[in-house]
Formats: structure tokens, C-alpha cells, sequence
């Protein structure tokens, strides 16, 4: 079933059970207006006030460091946007994610719930991060909790706004950093996971023996011929036994080429296509990945199914570190109302009077915004 239908479903459900039992939710804190569902608590209120209370002395260094690394990022990622103009029509540089669905103009397939879980991590440790800054400036938050946006999930922080206006520009930087500093760090940990498992976990528990067929793309000269698990044993005659052999032949593949593929359940023929990355070289509709086999001795010991469990925490480090770092970085493009922008003002706003930052704050957000609306759209209909 393509992701899309199981969205449109739990919409569905949700909002007529919520709707249903709209009274019954409201008595224990559920806000309910449509396309927005809030549940607000003080649970999550005391859980912010003992983290800030841990150290704020730490809290505010850590922040000035992440004041710093804030804007070597919004530069990067800044002109990393303007430099991707060049190659808009081949590959436009941002697109929406949804975890589950394939969309439009965009190269990057989030599996359902691997995405969901990611995407949990990336707007919980977000939001409560700029709660724990702003108590460590004795700013006073108006209220938190949880939230489903139609169907999306998320959470929220709203800290006082007059209270955060009229605190130093430091402990505003601060407070704005505090969210994509979050992100990048919990990124951090997870890429360091990853790379454990993949460096030692993963090689000392299981032999390598081919390259299995993990995805087909719908819409693909693969779809309907391919099937997820297959064995890839050969491509035009040319033996598959590893990573490099796949490589190998995929590098040569060219737009409307007749190509055989041999796998361990027959020999496939399909006609490639064009590649959405690049239109010069040649499609399948696969996402292939090593197929592994269990080591005897591991399996002696920890039997047939505890040891994938390393692949489950491998696929979800990688997601967790792709989105984490991804919105962090976003964020912080100095485009308002986002995060970075707020920051790209406040910075301004030390040199220059308000009649002059803000029109350039406001410039500087249309065009970057422009850009990002034109990759979005041209993504869809390319």
C-alpha cells in the first residue's frame, strides 16, 4: 500500500474519534480545532524546569558555543541554497519529506515508521530545548505539550514572548539557538551509533553474501517486474557478488537501455529510464543493500533473530541523524519566522537601527523563501 493511503486513513479515524469524543478529551486537557489537536500539560512543565535547574551555567556556555556554530551553519546552509540555483533543473535541492510516501522531485525515500519515530526525536528535542533555554533565562513559558497537525505530529513550547523581547539580545540568540543546536547534537550521537554499528556490530555478526533488493520505486521500469528480497546475482552477464561489482555496472547504465537482470528467483529484462538525479544516466527503480548471513558462532550463541535487531538500530541512527541534521540546518536559514531569522535580526539589530534591519531581514527572507518555493514547485512538476 503506498504511505499516502495510511495517512489518509489515520486521518480519518482520528478526527472522528476526536470529534466523537470531543467533550470527554477536553476534560483532560485536549484542545480540538480543526486541522490542529493540542494537548496541553504541566507534566512536561517540571520535566523542563529540572533540566534547567541541572547546571544553567552549563546551559549558557554550551548555547554560546551553539550561538557560534548557529551562524557558520546559516552561512553554509545559505549558500549552499543560493549555489543549488545551478542545478535546478537536474536536482533541485530541497523537497517535502513524508515519511512513507514517495514525492514528487524529491530523491530521498523515508520509510514509514523508521520516519515517524525520527521524526518524533527531531521535533521533541527541538522544541524542548528552546523550553530549557528560555528557564535558564528565567524566561516564564505560557504552556507545552503535544500536537497533531491533520495527521502530522509534534510538540510545542510557547515561552512568554513579551518577557523573551525584553530579555538581552545574548539570551534571545540563545533561546533561538537552543532548538537547532538540539537537533545537530542529537544528530551528532546518533551518526556515532551508526558508525558503531556499522564498523563493529554489524561485520563481526554477519558474513556479507551478495546484494538484496531493499526497495523498488513505484512508478519505475523496476516496479512490477523486481521484488523486494530478491538476490541480485547478475546484470548483463556480470557476476553481483558484492557492493562494488552493483556498483560497477549501475555506473554505466544509460537512458532506454535494454538491460538483463538475473536474480536468485530468474532472469528480468526491463528498459531503463531516466535517473531523477541525473538525466544522463540510467534507472532501474532499486534501492539495493547488502545481504548478510549470520555468523555460526553468533548464531550458536544469540540464535536466529536477536542479531538483526543491529539492522533495526542501524536504519533508525541513520534517520534519526538525515532528519535531525537536515531541520536543524534548515532552521536556520536566515529566513523569518524561522529560527535563524529571528537570529539573523537580533545580530542586525546590534549595529543598526530597527527602520534599517528589519527591510533587510524582510529582503533577505523573500528571496530565500522565493528560492525554496521555486525548488519546491519545480520539484512537483519537473
Amino acid at each position: 500500500m503506498n504511505g499516502i493511503w495510511y495517512y489518509i486513513i489515520a486521518f480519518f479515524l482520528v478526527w472522528i474519534l476526536s470529534l466523537t469524543f470531543r467533550r470527554q478529551l477536553s476534560n483532560h486537557g485536549f484542545e480540538i480545532n480543526f486541522p490542529t489537536i493540542m494537548w496541553k500539560t504541566k507534566r512536561f512543565h517540571n520535566v523542563i524546569e529540572k533540566i534547567a535547574n541541572f547546571s544553567p551555567r552549563f546551559w549558557k556556555w554550551f548555547m554560546n558555543v551553539g550561538i557560534i556554530i548557529s551562524f557558520i551553519a546559516m552561512f553554509f546552509i545559505t549558500y549552499s541554497l543560493i549555489q543549488s540555483l545551478s542545478t535546478l533543473i537536474e536536482a533541485p535541492a530541497v523537497s517535502i519529506v513524508l515519511p512513507g510516501v514517495e514525492m514528487p522531485g524529491s530523491t530521498i525515500y523515508v520509510p514509514l515508521g523508521y520516519g515517524l519515530i525520527s521524526l518524533a526525536t527531531v521535533l521533541i528535542v527541538h522544541e524542548f530545548s528552546h523550553g530549557i533555554l528560555s528557564r535558564v533565562e528565567k524566561i516564564n513559558i505560557k504552556s507545552v505539550g503535544l500536537l497533531l497537525f491533520t495527521i502530522l505530529p509534534g510538540a510545542f513550547v510557547e515561552p512568554d514572548e513579551e518577557e523573551l523581547v525584553k530579555s538581552s539580545r545574548l539570551s534571545q540568540l540563545r533561546v533561538y539557538a537552543a532548538g537547532s543546536m538540539a537537533n545537530i547534537a542529537l544528530a551528532i550521537v546518533a551518526l556515532l551509533i551508526f558508525s558503531a554499528v556499522g564498523t563493529y556490530g554489524i561485520p563481526n555478526t554477519f558474513d556479507e553474501n551478495g546484494i538484496e533488493i531493499d526497495r523498488v520505486v513505484s512508478d519505475s521500469p523496476a516496479n512490477g517486474v523486481l521484488k523486494e528480497g530478491m538476490i541480485l546475482e547478475s546484470i548483463n552477464n556480470h557476476t553481483i557478488k558484492d557492493s562494488n561489482d552493483y556498483m560497477e555496472v549501475v555506473e554505466t547504465f544509460v537512458p532506454g537501455e535494454r538491460v538483463s537482470i538475473g536474480t536468485d528467483q530468474g532472469i528480468y529484462n526491463l528498459t531503463l529510464s531516466e535517473n531523477p538525479s541525473n538525466s544522463s544516466r540510467g534507472f532501474v527503480g532499486v534501492q539495493a543493500a547488502n545481504h548478510f548471513e549470520i555468523k555460526e558462532s553468533v548464531s550458536s550463541v544469540f540464535g536466529d533473530t536477536i542479531p538483526w535487531i543491529l539492522f533495526e538500530i542501524s536504519t533508525l541512527t541513520q534517520w534519526i541523524f538525515i532528519l535531525n541534521l537536515g531541520v536543524g540546518l534548515f532552521n536556520l536559514l536566515p529566513v523569518k519566522p524561522l529560527d535563524g531569522g529571528r537570529m539573523f535580526e537580533i545580530v542586525l539589530s546590534y549595529k543598526l537601527k530597527e527602520e534599517t534591519y528589519k527591510p533587510i531581514t524582510n529582503a533577505v527572507s523573500i528571496v530565500l523563501a522565493t528560492i525554496i518555493i521555486f525548488s519546491l514547485i519545480y520539484g512537483f512538476i519537473g
